[in-house]
């Protein structure tokens, strides 16, 4: 830097610091303190928007090279249409005045107070989480079309109502003293119903499952690209810190890291935990498993980040480590559901974990919801069970009007090309891939 670069960068400094802090001056604890929230929610939306890179990117590492660039399209447009219907009825049906505790009633079309605009935006980003999760259930055999009709409904109806319960003030469950606060049940595990539904209408992927002699055999189908795989996880990991840290909601909330804390021990002790549980039945440490397993110890740890220790955190993680190995393994072979990225154990049944474990090692005080230890866990299953049979049944409908009218699968030869050629007329990897139809 010459001499003069060097006089003009004093002589800004010199005239900007008295006049930044004139400024300074002139405002409110009130106005300072609300620059403060509105910086720290907006960077933890767009931290959590990142993840929807990270969704794209798991999807498509689990999945065939065929079907790549149908993921990327999914993951695109679930947000787009999502963030449209979130705006345009979404916010009013979770974030209105409440009617009879179970729906919001107004604030349609949200504009407006600046205020607003910055509450709306850190919400519209959990809300396209809630949506994007479905894509991996439904992998490699669902019909472009009828996957944004499914995403107008989660992000317009299906999520808004079910969080108008949990996280507007005055919505039943709140009223009985149920707390989640980053959204184990009130997103992932609306996102993992949704997917459950969508994955048992939509039958499995061709060559899935094999009867022979009248006993079904599980066929392993691999993904194409575990490092991309393993570069969502990271991404996904990443933005969870603006995911659970965020809903602080406060720029100057200290708990914040505590959040931090809480967040990594569990995804890292869970991950762990996935790794050695997959190594013991197979004989191997292996990654897509071990990769879900941080994914779950996330999960499961959203519900809970604020109100627990340090240490109940890593226990919060090693059961959700060792429970989504379990559950991707029982929903894949016995219940023979066929869910490529396993979205279904991931955020469904650790979602559920995670609930479960606000009651089980949460704070009570920190709670605040003036519940026993056993009332509150009571509580606490009742909530992830109404969201259940909501999430889990209005999807179920949904899937099998849009089966029954338009159509939810592609045709066998269309599978069998693969999504990128028949439903986008194109390829992911043009001049580069080899694969095989089945």
């Amino acid at each position: 830097m010459n001499y003069k670069s060097r006089f003009l960068m004093l002589l800004t400094v010199l005239i900007l610091v008295p006049a930044i802090g004139a400024f300074a001056d002139e405002l409110t604890n009130e106005q300072i303190q609300g620059a403060f929230d509105a910086i720290w929610l907006v960077l933890c939306a767009t931290l959590v928007f990142f993840m929807q890179a990270g969704f794209a990117m798991v999807e498509t590492g689990l999945t065939r090279a065929k079907n790549a660039g149908n993921i990327i399209m999914k993951n695109l447009m679930d947000f787009s249409v999502g963030a449209i219907m979130y705006w345009a009825i979404g916010w009013a049906l979770m974030y209105g005045t409440s009617v009879g505790t179970f729906i919001g009633g107004d604030s349609f079309f949200v504009s407006g107070d600046p205020g607003l605009m910055r509450d709306w935006f850190f919400q519209v980003v959990f809300a396209a989480t809630a949506a994007t999760i479905v894509s991996g259930a439904m992998a490699e055999r669902t019909r472009f079309t009828s996957y944004l009709i499914y995403s107008i409904f989660i992000s317009g109806i299906i999520y808004p109502i079910s969080g108008h319960w949990i996280w507007q003030g005055d919505g039943w469950l709140t009223v009985l003293g149920f707390h989640d606060f980053a959204g184990s049940t009130v997103v992932h595990s609306v996102g993992g119903w949704a997917a459950l539904a969508g994955a048992v209408v939509l039958g499995p992927r061709i060559g899935k499952y094999i009867n022979i002699n009248g006993k079904v055999t599980t066929k392993a189908i691999m993904g194409h690209n575990l490092p991309l795989a393993a570069l969502g996880v990271f991404i996904l990991w990443f933005g969870w810190y603006g995911f659970n840290t965020g809903s602080t909601l406060s720029g100057t909330d200290i708990s914040m890291a505590h959040v931090a804390v809480t967040t990594t021990l569990a995804a890292s002790t869970s991950g762990i935990l996935a790794m050695l549980t997959v190594w013991i039945f197979s004989g191997k440490p292996d990654v897509s498993m071990s990769l879900n397993g941080a994914l779950a110890g996330l999960v499961g740890i959203t519900a809970p980040c604020a109100v627990v220790s340090p240490g109940a955190a890593i226990i919060i993680g090693a059961v959700a480590g060792i429970l989504v190995v379990l559950s991707v393994e029982f929903i894949d072979k016995v219940l023979h559901i066929d869910d490529p990225v396993g979205a279904v154990s991931v955020h469904g049944v650790c979602g559920i974990w995670g609930t479960l474990a606000v009651g089980i090692f949460g704070n009570l005080d920190a709670i605040g919801s003036g519940l026993t230890r056993g009332g509150q866990i009571g509580v606490q299953a009742l909530g992830a069970a109404a969201v259940f049979v909501w999430a889990f049944g209005l999807a179920l409908i949904l899937f099998l009007i849009v089966k029954k009218t338009v159509g939810l699968r592609v045709t066998e030869k269309e599978e069998l090309a693969g999504l990128d050629i028949d439903e986008h007329g194109t390829e992911a990897y043009a001049g580069f891939q080899i694969f095989q139809n089945m």
